[in-house]
Formats: C-alpha cells, sequence, structure tokens
C-alpha cells in the first residue's frame, strides 16, 4: 500500500472506515497476475501489516469479529494470492496471542479461534493446516483426531533421522569402478559436464553409491587431472553445491595426511584445493581451520629464527681466547622440513601456480610477516606469475634488437588468472602490490629483477626524467610507486646476491634518477632498518662484517689491488653496513686514509653513492664529540674524516651535492667546526690551499696574473684538478650553493666569536675565526679562478646588496665583488675607447683617461652605497671614494713583480735548453709547450705593466679627493685614526696577500704626494701601539699581521740605511711634513723630518715594539704569548736589529721557553724556534749598535734642543693660527728620539758643530785634567793609563750607587703623593661622567698623546730588561674633548716638565744598561782604589738633585691646579645641559654586541669606568697597582 491506515478508520468502521480500508486493498488487486504484495518497482508493499492490524483490532475487541469476518472474505474473493497473504496474517496474530495469553482471562484467543473457524468457510482446508500451527488448529476444531499429528512426525523421521544403507567398497566395489572409469577416461573436447554428470547419477542410482564418496571420489580424479578443470569444476559444483560439505571432504583429507606423520601432503592435493578456491566451491575459512600449522606456532618460529640470527650476530663478535671452536649446526635442514611440512605455505604455492593471486593473498597476510615469501617455492611461483603479467608491456617498452628477440612468456593457461598488463599505469594493480609482498625473495629470480628495473627505468624515462635534476612529474605516474619498490624489493634483493656488480649497476640506473635527499633516505632505510627484517640477512651481514675486518686488517700501500678487490666484493651487494666499520677505521687510525681511498677504485657507483651518505651520516653523530677533551682544538675524528671525504671525492665521482648542503645546513645553525669538510674538499679537488706560511718569492707571485700564479704562487703543482674543479663547480651550481655558502661563511665568521662559542676555549674560538675565514677565502679564490667572469657575476649578489642587505663586512663583501668589478670596469673602458672613432691611434695619456672615466662611473654607485654603513663624522676625515678605492684594489694593480717574472721566465728556459737537442715527438712538443708558456708569461707581464700605469694614473686623479683639508690639527690624527681602523686593520689581517698589498698602499699613497696626509705619523701610530693589536688577533690573523708589520719594517729599514732612499723618496714629500699651516703648504726644509732626525724616529719604534712585545710575553696570557712569538718570527729580518734590543729578547725568549717546557707545548716549540733564528742572526753579524744604528746626541744638545723646541712652541702659539702646532706624535717620535740616554756620550765642543768620536763617561767628568796630563806626561805608559782609567771608572760607579741610594729615599715621600694621585685618578675614571668604550675624538686601538702624556706616565714608563716584567705596565691618560685646548695651555709649563721628564727618562735608562753590565764589571776589577772626586762634579750632582726636588714641586702644584680644572669643566658642562665628551655612534644592527667579545666576557666592565689601559691588556687594576708598589720597593 502506498501509505498507513489512520486510527480514525476503525473508530469509524461501520460508516466509512470499512470503505476506505477496501478501497485500499481494491486497487492493489486490480491486476490478477501480479501479487498484491510487490509494486510496480518490485518493492513490498504495507498489505500484510494493514491485515495483522484488521485482525488485532477484532481480537482486543476494537471493532466486531463479524466486521473482520466479513472483510476477510470480500478481500480474498478479489485475488487469488489473498487467501495466503490473510493465513499468514492469521499465523502471525496467533504467535502474538499465544505469547502474551493471559490463562485468567482467554478472551483473546477465543476471538482468534472464532475468528479462525468463520474463516474456514471461504478458505481452504489445505491451505489453513499449511499455514498454521498443528496445536492451533487442533484447539479450533479444524483437525478432529491426532492422526494427522502422528503421521507428520514419522514422516519428518523417515526424512532426517533413518539411516538408508549404502553399498560400499568393502561389500561391492563394481559401482565404483565404473565410476573411476568413467571419471578417469581422456576426455574429448566436445566432452560437457552434464553428460558426465549424469553418468555419475546414473551410477549412484544403480549401484545406491554413497553420494560423499561419490564425491570424494571425484576429488581424486580432478586430483590426477588438474588441467580438466572445464570439467570437474562444473560437475562438482552440479553434483554438490554445499561448500561446507565440500569443505568437509577436503578437510577429510588434510586431517589423514596430518595423522600419518610420515606422509607429506601431496601438490596434486594442494591444487584441489587451489581450483576449488578460486572458482568458489568452498570458502578459504572452511578450509583453513583444517590445515597445519598453526598461526600461532609459525609465528613463534618466526621470532626464534630472529633471535637465533641475533646471537649468531654477538657470537662473531666475541673474541675467543681458548682458540677456534666448533662451527654450530646449521639450522638450515630443519627450516627445510619444518617449510615442506607447512599445509598453508602448499596451498598458497598453489594458489600462486594456478593464478588466484587473491586467496594467495589472504594465506600470505595471514601468516608472520615476510615468513611465506621466505619460502623459496612460494617466491618463484609468485615470480612465474609476475612474469606472465608484466610480458607484454616490457616487451613493447624494452627491446633487445631486431635479430635478439627475448625469451616469450607464453600466455596463463588458467582463464581466471590475473590479466597481463600493456601500460605502465596498469601495473599499479597488481604487479606491484605482487612485487611488494615478494619483497627480497625477488633474489631467487634474478631474471625478473632485470626486468623490473628496466621496465622502472623505461617509465621514469616516458616522464622526461633522465637526469637527477630533473623535477618529478605532475600527474598520475609511478614516480613514488618505483620509490616504493626500490625500497621494500630491489634493494633488499640485491643484499642476498653474492657479488654481482652488473645487477648493482642496473639498479644504480635507476635510483641515480632521484634527487640525492630521496636516494640517502632510501640508503638509510636499507642500511638502518631492512637487515633488521630478515633472520637470512642478519647472517649474512655478520658474515660479510667479519670477511671485511680480516680484510682491513691487512691494507696497505703494498697490497691495494688484492684488498681493494675484496673489498669490492664485499661491498657489491650491501655497502651501507661496510662502509661504517671503513669509516670507524679511518677515524682511529687516520694513516689509513690514502690506503682505504685508492683501495676503493673497485667499487660500483650505487657503492660510491652510499659511502657519500654514510659519511654524511658519521659527521652528523649529535653523540660524538666534535673537540677534544681539552675543548681547545677540532677533534681527531673529525680532522680524518674531513680529509678522507677530500681525498675520496676528488678521486672518484662521488654527488657532491648532499655534503656541500650538510655544511650549509650546519652553518645556518650557527656550527662552523664543519667548515673543515668544505676546506679539504675544496684544497683537494680545486687545487686551491689555504697556506698561511707563503715565502716572500710566492707573495710576489700572487701579486701577478694567473700563470705566474700558478707557476710560482703555489707550494704544490697544481695537477689533475680539472676534471674533480669541475665537478665541484656543478655541485655548486645546484640549489645555488655557491652563493649561500660565500654569504653564510661571511656571517658565521662573527657569529663563531660571540653566539657559536659563548663557553668555549679563547684558543678554539680564534681557531673557529681561523677556519671560517681561510675557508671563505679558499672558496671565493676556488669560485673566482672556476666560473667564468659572467658566470661569477650572474650568481653572486652586488656590492650594494651584500654591504646593505646582507650586512656582511667590507673585507668580505670587496674579496667577493673585486672580479665583478673589474670585469665592469674593463667593459666600460673598452666601450669608451671603442666609441672614439681612432681608438687603435689614442695616446697613452688618452688611454688612461678613457679608463679613469669608466672607473668613475662604474664606482659612483658604491660610492654612494658605503656612505650608510658609517656615521656621518667619519667622512669629514676621510672619502668614500678613498675608502672604495683601497677595499677595491689588490696588488696585482700597484704593482709589477718583475723580478719573479724573470725567474719563471729563467726557470722554463732552462727547462727548454735541456730538452731542445731530443729528437723525439715526445720533446719536441714539451719544447713547443715550453716556448709557448714563456710567451705567454712574457705577454701577461707586459698587460700587468700597462694595467699597473693605468691604476696609477687612476690614483693620480683622485689623490686630491681622498684626505679633507681641515684647520683643526687634530684631523691629522684623525684621518689617520679612520684609515687604521676602516682599512689597514681590517684588511690586514684578511690574507697574506692583503697583507703585503696594506703595506703597498701606505707606500703608494706616500709616493704620491697624498695631500693631508701624514706618512711618518701613519708609521708612528702603527709601530708605537701594538700591544692590543696583537692580543686581538687570532692565531692566523697573527701570521699576516706580523707579515704587515714586516713589510712596513722593509719600507722603514730601507729608508733608514740609506740617506740616498730617503733624500729620494721622503725629503720634501708632504707624509714628512711635520708642521701644518692654514693654507696647506709648506716652505722651508724645517717643516720636513730630516734624515737624523728620522733615523731617531725609527730607533724609536723599535723601542716601542720592543716594549710591546715584553708586555705579551710576560702576561702569562697563551693568547698574547702565541700571537707575540708569531709575529717576532715573521718581522725577523728587520726586527731587532739592535744588539742591546735583541740580548733582552733574548732573555725573554728563555724565560718563556723554560716556563712553557712542560706546561704548553705549542708555546714552547714557537719560543725555540724564533729562539734559534734570533741566536743566528746575532751570530751572524745583523745586530748593530746603537751608534750604528744612528747618531746619539749627548746631554748638553739634548738640553739646547728642549730649550729650542720650548721656544718655539711659544713662539707658534702667538701666531694666531698662521702656523698650527707641530703634531703631537710627531713631535714626540722626534723629541723621544733626541733624548735616549746612553751610557757611551760624546761631548760636544762649544766652538765646533761637529760631533766627535765617543769617550767613556769618566772621560767626560774629568777631560780637563786628561788633557794636562796627556802634556805635562808625554811618554807615559799605555799601561798605567788603562790602569788608571778602570780606576777612576770605578770609583765613579761605587759614588752613583752612593748617589742612587739616597735619590731614592728623597723619592720615597713623592712617590707616595704619585700614588694618592692615581687612587684619585682611578676613583674619577669610576665616575659615570667619564669616557666611552668608543670615543668620537680617537679609535679603539690608538689615542692621541700630547706633550702632558710624558708627564702622566713618569713612573710607567720605563721598560724591564730585567726577568721582572712588570715594569712594562703603562698608564695612558684617558681622551678628553678638549685636550687640543688643554694642550694648549700647558704649553708654557711644558719645558719645565719635560726637562724633568727628560732627566727621569736618562736615570732609568741609565740604571737599566748599568744594571745589565754589573756582574761583568765587578768580575772584571783586579784594583780596588778610590781617588777623590773633584769638587766640580760634586757641585754637579748637587744641582742635579736640587733641580730634582724642584721639578717635583713643580709637576705636583701642576698636578693640582689640572684636577681642579677638570672639576669645574665637568661642571660648567652639567651646567650647559650637555655633556662635553662625545656620544659614540651607534653601531650598526649587523654589528654583534662588544658585550660578546671573549676578552671582556670573564671580568666585570662599563665603558664608563675603565681607562685606556684596561682596554689594551686585560688585568685587574688592584692587582696591578700593588704589583707595582711590590716592584718598586723590590727596585729601591
Amino acid at each position: 500500500m502506498a501509505g498507513t491506515l489512520s486510527p480514525e478508520i476503525w473508530k469509524n468502521w461501520d460508516k466509512t472506515g470499512k470503505s476506505e480500508f477496501m478501497k485500499l486493498f481494491i486497487q492493489l488487486c486490480k491486476d490478477n497476475t501480479k501479487s498484491p504484495m510487490f509494486d510496480k518497482n518490485g518493492k513490498i508493499q504495507n498489505i500484510t501489516h494493514n491485515l495483522n492490524l484488521l485482525v488485532i483490532n477484532g481480537v482486543h475487541g476494537t471493532i466486531k469479529k463479524e466486521w473482520v469476518i466479513s472483510a476477510l472474505q470480500e478481500l480474498a474473493a478479489l485475488h487469488s494470492d489473498n487467501a495466503a497473504i490473510i493465513c499468514d496474517a492469521l499465523n502471525v496474530v496467533d504467535a502474538e496471542t499465544s505469547v502474551f495469553e493471559n490463562s485468567d482471562d482467554p478472551k483473546e484467543r477465543n476471538s482468534l479461534g472464532y475468528i479462525i473457524r468463520e474463516c474456514e468457510k471461504f478458505l481452504s482446508d489445505k491451505l489453513l493446516k499449511e499455514r498454521l500451527e498443528i496445536d492451533t488448529l487442533q484447539e479450533v476444531g479444524v483437525l478432529k483426531t491426532r492422526n494427522f499429528y502422528t503421521k507428520f512426525i514419522k514422516i519428518k523421521t523417515k526424512l532426517y533421522y533413518k539411516q538408508r544403507k549404502f553399498n560400499l567398497f568393502r561389500e561391492e566395489s563394481e559401482g565404483f569402478s565404473k565410476l573411476v572409469t568413467e571419471l578417469n577416461q581422456d576426455f574429448k573436447k566436445n566432452m560437457m559436464y552434464k553428460s558426465l554428470l549424469d553418468i555419475v547419477q546414473s551410477l549412484i542410482g544403480c549401484f545406491n553409491l554413497d553420494p560423499n564418496r561419490v564425491l570424494d571420489v571425484i576429488f581424486e580424479s580432478f586430483e590426477n587431472k588438474p588441467m580438466d578443470t572445464r570439467l570437474f569444476i562444473p560437475l562438482i559444483n552440479s553434483y554438490m553445491n554445499d561448500h561446507k560439505i565440500i569443505a568437509e571432504v577436503s578437510g577429510s583429507k588434510y586431517l589423514f595426511l596430518r595423522n600419518s606423520s610420515d606422509t607429506l601432503a601431496p601438490k596434486s592435493l594442494f591444487v584441489l584445493t587451489a581450483h576449488l578456491l578460486q572458482h568458489g566451491l568452498i570458502k578459504l575459512n572452511d578450509i583453513y581451520s583444517w590445515l597445519t600449522p598453526d598461526d600461532k606456532v609459525m609465528q613463534k618460529d618466526w621470532d626464534s629464527d630472529m633471535k637465533n640470527a641475533r646471537e649468531y650476530i654477538q657470537s662473531l663478535q666475541v673474541i675467543s681466547l681458548n682458540g677456534p671452536k666448533e662451527d654450530t649446526i646449521e639450522e638450515k635442514d630443519n627450516t627445510t622440513d619444518q617449510y615442506n611440512n607447512n599445509q598453508k605455505l602448499g596451498l598458497c604455492e598453489a594458489l600462486l601456480e594456478i593464478g588466484d593471486w587473491d586467496n594467495a593473498q589472504l594465506i600470505i597476510n595471514r601468516l608472520p610477516e615476510h615468513f611465506a615469501m621466505d619460502y623459496q617455492p612460494v617466491a618463484l611461483a609468485l615470480c612465474k606469475l609476475l612474469h606472465y603479467i608484466i610480458e607484454p608491456v616490457y616487451r613493447s617498452n624494452y627491446k633487445l634488437g631486431n635479430k635478439l628477440k627475448g625469451r616469450v612468456v607464453p600466455p596463463h593457461k588458467n582463464p581466471l588468472a590475473p590479466k597481463p598488463v600493456h601500460t605502465f599505469l596498469d601495473l599499479r594493480k597488481v604487479a606491484i602490490p605482487m612485487l611488494t609482498t615478494l619483497g627480497p625473495s625477488l633474489r631467487y629470480d634474478p631474471l625478473l629483477l632485470y626486468k623490473v628495473i628496466r621496465l622502472a627505468k623505461a617509465a621514469m624515462n616516458s616522464y622526461g626524467i633522465e637526469a637527477t635534476s630533473t623535477q618529478p612529474p605532475t600527474g598520475d605516474t609511478l614516480y613514488y610507486d618505483i620509490l616504493s619498490l626500490l625500497d621494500t624489493t630491489i634493494l633488499p634483493s640485491l643484499s642476498y646476491l653474492e657479488c654481482n656488480c652488473c645487477v648493482a649497476e642496473t639498479v644504480w640506473n635507476i635510483v641515480k634518477l632521484y634527487p640525492y635527499h630521496v636516494r640517502y633516505c632510501l640508503y638509510g632505510r636499507w642500511k638502518n632498518e631492512t637487515y633488521a627484517l630478515y633472520p637470512d640477512l642478519l647472517r649474512k651481514r655478520a658474515d660479510s662484517e667479519k670477511l671485511l675486518k680480516t680484510t682491513m686488517k691487512r691494507v696497505s700501500k703494498e697490497n691495494l689491488k688484492h684488498t681493494g678487490r675484496s673489498i669490492g666484493k664485499l661491498t657489491h651487494s650491501s655497502p651501507g653496513y661496510l662502509f661504517d666499520y671503513i669509516l670507524v677505521q679511518v677515524q682511529v687510525y687516520d694513516n689509513l686514509i690514502y690506503p682505504v681511498v685508492d683501495s676503493l677504485k673497485y667499487l660500483t657507483s650505487l657503492s660510491y653513492d652510499v659511502l657519500g651518505y654514510c659519511l654524511i651520516e658519521t659527521l652528523s653523530n649529535a653523540e660524538k664529540k666534535r673537540v677534544k677533551h681539552d675543548s681547545t682544538s677540532i677533534s681527531n675524528w673529525l680532522q680524518s674524516l674531513s680529509s678522507f671525504s677530500g681525498a675520496i671525492f676528488k678521486k672518484y665521482n662521488i654527488e657532491l651535492t648532499g655534503l656541500l648542503q650538510y655544511v650549509a645546513n650546519q652553518l645556518k645553525a650557527q656550527k662552523s667546526l664543519d667548515l673543515l669538510i668544505l676546506k679539504e674538499i675544496v684544497q683537494k679537488m680545486a687545487g686551491v690551499e689555504s697556506a698561511e706560511d707563503l715565502t716572500i718569492d710566492q707573495l710576489n707571485a700572487m701579486a701577478g696574473g694567473e700563470l705566474l700564479k700558478s707557476e710560482a704562487g703555489y707550494f704544490s703543482q697544481v695537477r689533475n684538478t680539472k676534471k674533480s674543479s669541475i665537478r665541484l663547480k656543478d655541485a655548486m651550481a645546484d640549489q645555488n650553493l655557491a652563493v649561500t655558502l660565500c654569504l653564510l661563511m661571511a656571517q658565521q665568521k662573527y657569529c663563531a666569536v660571540y653566539r657559536e662559542t659563548q663557553q668555549s676555549h679563547l684558543k678554539l674560538v680564534g681557531n673557529l675565526s681561523d677556519q671560517c675565514q681561510d675557508t671563505l677565502v679558499q672558496f671565493g679564490t676556488f669560485l673566482g679562478s672556476t666560473l667564468s667572469v659572467d658566470e661569477y657575476t650572474n650568481k653572486l649578489p652586488s656590492i650594494q646588496s651584500m654591504l646593505l642587505d646582507y650586512h656582511i663586512p667590507n673585507e668580505v663583501a670587496f674579496f667577493l665583488a673585486r672580479p665583478m668589478l673589474n670585469h665592469s670596469i674593463n667593459i666600460k673602458y673598452d666601450q669608451l675607447r671603442k666609441s672614439d672613432s681612432n681608438y687603435k691611434k689614442l695616446s697613452t695619456q688618452a688611454k688612461h683617461q678613457k679608463y679613469f672615466e669608466a672607473v668613475s662611473e662604474i664606482m659612483k654607485p658604491i660610492y654612494k652605497s658605503v656612505i650608510p654603513l658609517h656615521p656621518p663624522k667619519v667622512w669629514e676625515d676621510i672619502s668614500a671614494q678613498f675608502l672604495t678605492t683601497f677595499w677595491s684594489l689588490t696588488m696585482f694593480d700597484l704593482c709589477v713583480p718583475d723580478e719573479t717574472y724573470q725567474q719563471v721566465i729563467g726557470k722554463i728556459k732552462q727547462q727548454s735548453l735541456q730538452i731542445v737537442d731530443t729528437n723525439t715527438s715526445k720533446g719536441k712538443k714539451d719544447l713547443e709547450r715550453y716556448i709557448t708558456l714563456m710567451e705567454k708569461v712574457q705577454d701577461e707581464k707586459k698587460k700587468q705593466h700597462e694595467h699597473v700605469d693605468k691604476v696609477l694614473y687612476r690614483l693620480n686623479q683622485e689623490k686630491d679627493t681622498w684626505f679633507l683639508s681641515r684647520s683643526v690639527k687634530a684631523a691629522k690624527n684623525e684621518t689617520i685614526t679612520r684609515f687604521l681602523q676602516l682599512c689597514l686593520f681590517p684588511r690586514c689581517t684578511f690574507t697574506p696577500i692583503d697583507a703585503v698589498y696594506c703595506a703597498k698602499f701606505v707606500y703608494t699613497i706616500h709616493t704620491l704626494k697624498t695631500p693631508n696626509f701624514s706618512t711618518l705619523l701613519c708609521y708612528d701610530r702603527l709601530f708605537c701601539d701594538v700591544t692590543y693589536s696583537i692580543t686581538s688577533c687570532t692565531e692566523n690573523e697573527a701570521i699576516r699581521y706580523g707579515r704587515f708589520l714586516c713589510a712596513m719594517l722593509e719600507t722603514v729599514m730601507r729608508w733608514q740605511k740609506s740617506k740616498e732612499n730617503f733624500e729620494k723618496e721622503c725629503a720634501n714629500y708632504p707624509g714628512f711634513v711635520t708642521k701644518y699651516r692654514v693654507s696647506n703648504q709648506y716652505s722651508d726644509n724645517l717643516d720636513h723630518v730630516g734624515y737624523e732626525n728620522y733615523r731617531h724616529v725609527c730607533h724609536k719604534w723599535h723601542f716601542k715594539l720592543a716594549k710591546a712585545m715584553m708586555i705579551c710575553l710576560d702576561s702569562k696570557d697563551f693568547v698574547q704569548i702565541r700571537n707575540a712569538l708569531i709575529i717576532l718570527i715573521k718581522i725577523i729580518p728587520h726586527f731587532p736589529v739592535l744588539l742591546k734590543l735583541s740580548q733582552i729578547i733574548e732573555k725573554r725568549i728563555e724565560k718563556v721557553r723554560d716556563e712553557e717546557k712542560n706546561q704548553r707545548q705549542d708555546l714552547y716549540t714557537l719560543a725555540i724556534s724564533y729562539h734559534g733564528q734570533l741566536k743566528q742572526r746575532i751570530s751572524s753579524g745583523h745586530m748593530l749598535k746603537e751608534s750604528e744604528f744612528h747618531q746619539v746626541v749627548e746631554k748638553e744638545k739634548v738640553q739646547k734642543s728642549h730649550d729650542a723646541v720650548k721656544h718655539e712652541s711659544n713662539v707658534s702659539s702667538k701666531h694666531n693660527g698662521d702656523v698650527r702646532d707641530q703634531s703631537d706624535s710627531a713631535k714626540e717620535a722626534v723629541r723621544d728620539a733626541k733624548e735616549k740616554p746612553e751610557n757611551k756620550r760624546s761631548r760636544q765642543s762649544s766652538e765646533d758643530s761637529k760631533l766627535l768620536p765617543k769617550v767613556q763617561s769618566s772621560e767626560l767628568n774629568n777631560s780637563k785634567d786628561k788633557l794636562t796630563e796627556k802634556e805635562k806626561q808625554p811618554k807615559e805608559s799605555r799601561l798605567d793609563k788603562d790602569l788608571r782609567k778602570e780606576e777612576k771608572r770605578d770609583e765613579l760607579e761605587r759614588e752613583k750607587d752612593r748617589d742612587r741610594r739616597r735619590e731614592r729615599k728623597e723619592d720615597k715621600l713623592i712617590n707616595k703623593e704619585d700614588r694618592v694621585y692615581r687612587d684619585e685618578r682611578y676613583i674619577e675614571m669610576l665616575s659615570p661622567k667619564d669616557e666611552l668604550r668608543y670615543s668620537s675624538e680617537r679609535d679603539r686601538y690608538y689615542d692621541d698623546r700630547g706633550a702632558h702624556y710624558l708627564r702622566d706616565v713618569r713612573d710607567e714608563r720605563e721598560i724591564g730588561f730585567g726577568n721582572n716584567g712588570s715594569n712594562l705596565r703603562r698608564s695612558q691618560e684617558p681622551p678628553e674633548p678638549d685636550r687640543e685646548l688643554k694642550r694648549r695651555k700647558m704649553e708654557g709649563s711644558t719645558s719645565k716638565s719635560s726637562k724633568h721628564e727628560e732627566r727621569k727618562m736618562q736615570q732609568q735608562m741609565e740604571y737599566f744598561i748599568e744594571k745589565s753590565s754589573e756582574k761583568k764589571e765587578r768580575t772584571s776589577k783586579a784594583k780596588d782604589k778610590r781617588e777623590k772626586i773633584s769638587d766640580e762634579e760634586k757641585e754637579l750632582r748637587k744641582e742635579r738633585k736640587i733641580g730634582r726636588k724642584r721639578d717635583r714641586s713643580e709637576e705636583a702644584a701642576w698636578d693640582r691646579k689640572r684636577r681642579e680644572e677638570e672639576k669645574v669643566a665637568k661642571m660648567m658642562s652639567h651646567q650647559n645641559g650637555e655633556m662635553l665628551e662625545a656620544t659614540p655612534h651607534a653601531r650598526e644592527k649587523h654589528h654583534h654586541p662588544r658585550e660578546k667579545s671573549p676578552y671582556l666576557r670573564e671580568r666585570e666592565r662599563s665603558h664608563d669606568r675603565i681607562e685606556l689601559r684596561d682596554k689594551q691588556y686585560p688585568f685587574n687594576r688592584n692587582k696591578y697597582y700593588s704589583g707595582l708598589r711590590s716592584t718598586e720597593n723590590k727596585r729601591r
């Protein structure tokens, strides 16, 4: 019915309900041919439900029973099927009422009985008896006797419980014999199963055969004739369609075989069962329970096998001391029997043979993982099925040729087997799941393995993937399916094969199409996970490791071929874990590196790639410490692996991208230790060395062209690096790693110091910083030499981007950008030159002008990009053009190494002369090669000369704008400060060639007569204060800084040795001007430093260098001592040259050597090395006496010179700015050189200005007496004269000692005032209003010294030439913003204080010199005679003593006055609301905060509290003062 009945129908049944009820049924009963139970669409209607409601309402009394009977009678007449439906409704109501019957009130059952009795009148008696229950029929009276019930019981018993008697074999076999004959005959092709079924049924009926036994006979016949599936399967299906009975009959066969332990299940039985399963005659669950063994037993056996394999590995790793034991009995036989007795595996094999993959897969999945495929027959059956499936697609995509057709696989005989595939995508449906299930058992069929790999290669090529760099294809492809096959099937199968290098190379053909990170993921799973899944693989791995250990013990240079072949055979199939062991041996024994590298030449391409992965995996091991236990250097294992990486990647073609990306990732993570790997790779593969110990000839060669560099600039001849350098360049091109590594290394240098090594040892910090620097230079050199200029320009960012966007330091940015700048300038020069119609006839001057125009146009944008990097005040002293010019040039641009060119040309000529007489073809080719090379070198020399001329013309045009002219005298100091800060210091420690370049550049701007540049002041600032520079250097930076100082000293000493050179290169040069005028003009020679004054200044510089070295050597600090020794070694050709200083340094070196002998061996080694070189120079006569170095000035001349200086200063202060004061540093340099006290002095006659020969100091004091004695006694013997001289000398020495003791007592009171003054000054320094760390009035290294500087360092200016080095400390006045103003105010009192300072310096120097010679004089004294001291000498001593006291009192008064002025100045500055000190410029965002400097980490400091002395020498101030007092007490 379409709808349900409303409850109102039953209430209004007599009025409208009946009519509505009947109306619904009449519509369904119109078509008498169709049942009213279903509608047109075949869906069940609600007619049965409505009839149930009708009867139930009648039974419950809702409507009258008569109305129900009447409605049922009418409905029965509407359709023939309604009677059956009414009976069903009555049966349902009968069941409901019988269940819920109330025995106390049987009203409903009575009503139902009445309705059934009345329905008997219009329903057939047969229908009621069929549909209703027997008890109900008896209850209502339809069945009036019990005969019907008895008859029903008998029929039921006969049908279901009575056993028939069949004719069994033991009784009569004729029927079964005929049945066997009929079933085992040779059937014709037109034989049908129906005719065979009729024969079987007739035999059963004729001979009354047991149907189950007949079914068993049919199974037996089917077993013997499995090829007649077309007859037996329909026969069985028609004969017995109950799958449970068929399964029971089949299972009884397996049960019988299981009970008979000696009998194995025949294969034919498995095939029979497989056919039944494939055709659906039985279900797998029905037959699976009959099969043995149980799944739990198999899981237990698999786990036991895995456990035994692991124990086997452990047993091989145990070292037995009791001799070899008997080999354990292999369990392979037991395993084979176990598999043969396994009925489930036999059924699985049969299913695969007939092509029933679905059921076979169900069985495989029920067994333990990899258990079924470990049974070879099962794996081979699956392989055979795969051959059939992939045959069409294989033949269509891989052809051997027209003549070689290959072995064609015939189609499968079973039509129900999986269909063969014809396209690559069809492989995904069946073939790939089969291969995944097969797993490493693919090894049983190498032919199929080859086919699968070739199909994978063909599929990848069809997607356009032919190289590693190709992007993965889009769309529906097998790209990732093949990857899964490699992981689960192909690579594990390769592990089982024995020394099959052909398969390994074929596998590599497909693996190499994937990017390196995908391949490395495969190798990781293959090495670390695959072997743990299979017991046989574990045993094979253990055996291979044992063989490899035996082989590695025999590796040496003598048997590389034999051991290499053994290693190659082992690694063909399973390279991963074997390489792990090899790398462990390399890490432990670094002498194995090169023998191992040479022995790996027999590896396959796949093995080489796996070796690259194993290297990265070993390097990335987080459990290993990358530094040694003392945390001062890189661990040995990392150094060994880095060296091995460079050697292996150079010798063999292994992809480098993965290792380079690993280094880049480490740099991103702020880890710079792995830069050692990149350094070794670039050095080995490209031949670019990062050598620091270049000789002078090599440095000169590095200033030439590429040919000269290759011939004379490297330690070893670069050989066999062309191919490897190209491979390295190609690897860099992948993912743009070249730019990435450059930028990361440039940023990592500061990160290594301030972030990465916060808790590391200072030595390690320096090593890492050097490593970053060296690797960056090495890498940049490699890129510049390997890439073409266009490639270099396109890959690297512009100089503006490096400076502003990446915040790379100037030295690195310009180092990387110089090739690009030179290329752009040359291109622009060619354009400008060729734009002129007469460019071929241009003069040299015109070409130089064109070059200058090209430079100006190219460099202008760079000038602008440099300006934002520094505060505006910087550009008040130097111009951006000068800064850019300095950083953009190299040694190649400034000079031509003509001598080196001539040496190389001479060497080539000599080599050509040796083979000129040979007539062989090889000799002629070599001769031609030498001649061509010589011509190229000569042409390169000529081109460099032209280039240098153009560069010098450019510099000559630019020099007037480099240093700006300012009216203030201090501008000269600021100019030199900026030059040192921004140019010399950063670059002189960058590379060795840059160190030489800096010295050459200073010489160049001097020779160009650059305005506003003081060469003398530049040298003075460099040599006078090098302590902090030495302390702040790393080891390699100290080497470069030493080279720089050596080159500077070479120029200085060349001028010092020859007056001719000085007059030629220094006289009348603006760099040696000592007075600067407003108009910047100089008119007379008095404004220049003379030759003798210059020699005095050189003497001072040597003195300052010696003092700085003594400070460092006495510091007890590792870094200072090491750097000082390194620099001393580098500058030994030019320092020391004074015999006195050499002896002092020698004693100090001996002290360091003795102290460090059993402590710090590296310092001990350096000290031994330098000591030997110094001794050799001393013994060879290279040292000079004081008088040979410069003219020694006597005391009286010193006094006159001071008076002249005083007069000159007073006059100059009155000229109202017409003539500016002499530069402080230059004036101090000249004055200090004149003030050097010596023990042996000459006296100048008042009438003659020439110097007389030196005489002893005693003779000076008694010159008149001696002359009188010589006149009176002209014939006195020589011996008597000598004795008198010695007596007088001894008496003077004793008198001097007594005077000194008295003077020391008098000095104690003054020294107390000095100490109080220093303490007050220290308290003032701790105030927050003192100087900042970086003042705008000076740089971080140097301060401007005025005349008052000498007065502030009066007690600390002495050098302790003995063993005690505490006197080497010095005090510096903190710089103040009004220094010039104060200096001018104090100029009037300068003469007095300088007089006192002069005398004090003289006394101190006399003391130290005399102290060193006291012992020799005491032992050499043969007589002890005294003579009375003349009255004249006593008067001189009294005058000197009174003068000293007067000077000290004046000095103390001046100090008090100065302190009062400073307090007033500070108060004035606060009252005006602004500080007089200039605040330091804010650092740029890319600069690292200073607080993270390793020199500042250990001590508490504030830039408002620290004096310059603490900035230079990191020691405690209180300890220093206490040490100073103790030293003074000891001395006195």
